[in-house]
């Protein structure tokens, strides 16, 4: 496996190769993990030390992130399960995605076959900087939308109507929670957690089954992953199947982990923001 570069020199050629490699190809595909967001402001929740700083309420009650991001945590303190996705889903929803992702936009349009998005991340970025939603396939859900928690039922429903009144301080769900429209129990994020039996996957799978049949039309693809780690490696999977199953290429950004598996491909030891924007000073 190719070593992360080390100099200039290296990385004006990377950079060379990536905008080759983006203009060989016939489809962009982008995997992106939870340093693309990060890029844009969202917490980082990589070792508890990282999520504690974020969510500190948390810490005085010992919840560590596999703990509040489960569906016991909802059965067992609703007020405070709610009071970290609430306050989750408020930051989404007034976060502006970054400028990487206009360029990777910009990219797919001039590309025979687009661009397609592969993404662990539950915070809608690529619906809000307007990547077509039939082209997203968000693998573990969307915090944008809701089901019930038992489930009584297959309902998936948006979360618009919901407006989260928080205690940043206690992390506690100030006002009511959102209820299931079928039983009136409680509602969770249709977002898989830890632990979890309860997830309605129907929405993720057919999100996987329209990527499936775009995948299977495109001939050169390559896969642009940011930001993507091993700890939850999911993203990281979808790359390998990709390169193994459509003889892809791959360009990939990762300030810690950006070893790539041939000499063909690029791996940049940058965060997304700036190794997308690094890419397309190149491209002009």
């Amino acid at each position: 496996m190719n070593e992360p570069l080390t100099d200039t020199v290296v990385a004006a050629s990377a950079l060379e190769r990536a905008v080759e490699l983006l203009a060989q190809a016939d489809a962009l595909i982008v995997a992106a993990g939870a340093g693309m967001g990060v890029d844009s402001g969202l917490p980082d929740f990589r070792g508890t030390d990282g999520f504690w700083r974020a969510y500190p309420a948390l810490r005085q009650a010992q919840l560590d992130f596999y703990r509040i991001a489960s569906p016991e945590a909802f059965h067992a303190t609703p007020a405070l399960a709610w009071g970290f996705y609430g306050h989750r889903l408020a930051l989404y929803r007034r976060t502006h995605p970054h400028d990487g992702f206009a360029h990777l936009q910009q990219w797919g349009e001039r590309l025979p076959q687009g661009v397609s998005v592969f993404t662990s991340n539950v915070d809608g970025q690529f619906q809000q900087a307007g990547f077509a939603p039939a082209r997203i396939h968000e693998c573990h859900g969307s915090i944008h939308h809701l089901q019930c928690l038992e489930p009584c039922c297959a309902a998936i429903w948006p979360a618009e109507d919901f407006q989260p009144a928080v205690d940043d301080a206690r992390c506690l769900l100030l006002n009511a929670p959102p209820r299931c429209p079928q039983c009136n129990g409680l509602a969770r994020p249709n977002i898989l957690m830890f632990g979890d039996w309860g997830w309605l996957a129907w929405r993720s799978d057919a999100q996987e089954k329209r990527q499936a049949a775009w995948l299977a039309q495109v001939r050169r693809p390559v896969v642009i992953e940011l930001g993507a780690g091993t700890a939850i490696p999911s993203v990281r999977h979808f790359t390998q199947r990709v390169l193994q199953q459509h003889n892809g290429r791959l360009i990939r950004i990762n300030p810690e982990a950006c070893a790539v598996p041939t000499a063909a491909d690029v791996g940049l030891p940058l965060g997304a923001a700036q190794g997308l924007a690094m890419i397309a000073a190149a491209w002009g």
